[in-house]
């Protein structure tokens, strides 16, 4: 059940943001990225836990990484980079001992990561058109207002 729920939220996040036009910025995807990452890091907190939260920055470190990577090269980077956190969320208690993790966390999340990977992959494939690709960082010079792709 969390696996479903989770993976719905992400379809409904994903897309609302298409719908409303929020995904036209090649920073939206990223920056769930970085926000999903980061609740490992809130847990470690919630349960007090200092060496815990000091891994959970670590691994957060490498997640935003790929975030600002994926945001100034491909957003495929951002793609593989969700896939890998859900499937980090699998074993992540082999990894990290972490107290503050609810018991029903590791499947809503990985629920939600594969999910908003998925349909970042089928954003990123569909046909080109005003969402298709978005330019990297200072490759808006020179396109009409309002001109926007996902690559």
């Amino acid at each position: 059940m969390n696996l479903g729920i989770g993976a719905g939220l992400a379809l409904a996040v994903g897309v609302f943001g298409t719908a409303v036009g929020l995904d036209r910025d090649r920073a939206f995807y990223p920056t769930i990225l970085i926000v999903v990452a980061s609740y490992y890091g809130l847990f470690a907190v919630m349960a007090g836990t200092g060496p815990t939260l000091a891994a959970e920055i670590a691994v957060f470190g490498a997640f935003l990484v790929a975030a600002v990577t994926g945001f100034r090269s491909s957003l495929w980077v951002v793609v593989m980079a969700l896939a890998a956190h859900g499937l980090f969320d699998l074993g992540h208690e082999l990894v990290i001992a972490n107290p503050g993790v609810p018991g029903w966390w590791r499947m809503f999340c990985l629920g939600y990561d594969l999910s908003a990977a998925a349909y970042l992959a089928w954003r990123l494939t569909r046909p080109r058109g005003p969402l298709a690709a978005l330019p990297a960082p200072g490759e808006y010079a020179g396109r009409p207002s309002g001109y926007y792709r996902l690559l």
